[in-house]
Formats: C-alpha cells, sequence, structure tokens
C-alpha cells in the first residue's frame, strides 16, 4: 500500500507568497493548502476533526491572529511547524523555536533550502 500525498497548509496573508509556495510543493508531489489568516486555518481545523496537516507553515505577521499565537494554538498536535517571515527578528526567531519550530525563513527563501526543510519536517527529522 502506497502512503497518501504529504498534505501541508501555507497560512500567510499575501496570496502571492501563498500561491508561489502552493505551486513549489506541488511541483514536487506534495498536496497544498493555503490560507490567509490564522484565524480561518483554525476554524477549519477546529470544526473539521478529519482536517489534520502533515506541516504547517506559518507566516509571522498577519492580520487577527500573528503566526506565534497559531503556533500556539496547535501546541500538543505534533504538527510540525515552519515558519516564514519578512521580518527577521531575533527575540520572534528565539521564541518560534522555543515553542517546538522546526525551522524559521526569512523570506524570500532559496527554494532548494525550502523544499529540503518541508521534506525534514514531513520525515520527523533534522531540518537542515
Amino acid at each position: 500500500m502506497g502512503k497518501l500525498k504529504p498534505f501541508v497548509v501555507v497560512v500567510d496573508d499575501d496570496e502571492s507568497v501563498s500561491r508561489a509556495i502552493r505551486r513549489l510543493l506541488r511541483s514536487i508531489g506534495i498536496a497544498a493548502e493555503t490560507f490567509a489568516s490564522g484565524d480561518a486555518f483554525l476554524d477549519v481545523l477546529s470544526s473539521l476533526p478529519s482536517y489534520r496537516p502533515d506541516c504547517v507553515i506559518l507566516d509571522v505577521q498577519m492580520p487577527g491572529l500573528n503566526g506565534l499565537e497559531v503556533q500556539r494554538r496547535l501546541s500538543g498536535s505534533g504538527i510540525p511547524v515552519i515558519f516564514i517571515t519578512a521580518h527577521d527578528d531575533i527575540g520572534v526567531r528565539e521564541q518560534a523555536l522555543a515553542a517546538g519550530a522546526v525551522a524559521y525563513l526569512r523570506k524570500p527563501f532559496n527554494d532548494e533550502l525550502f523544499v529540503r526543510t518541508v521534506r525534514a519536517a514531513l520525515e520527523g527529522g533534522q531540518v537542515p
């Protein structure tokens, strides 16, 4: 029996970034869905018990719930979290990693590094 395609959720209020990441993930055989806000993602997650992404990619700064708050609410779910941000604040970076994020990437990021990071998160291995 073959394993189902990995499923990743991208939460970013910048539609062009979400679209580009979704396209990149799909090009390497990873199913991806995007949300423009943490609230929208958490609403779907809580209302559909079978909805379970294998990894969540979060922007730090978004209207409504920011990425750190979404990460806090996912705490204990076992879903790996990767942060992407245009603002590399060392305090935010440390907070995200201390709360269990598997990676913290600065936009614009290298596609190859991003793909390696997502694959490592999905496999539960060491993130590059």
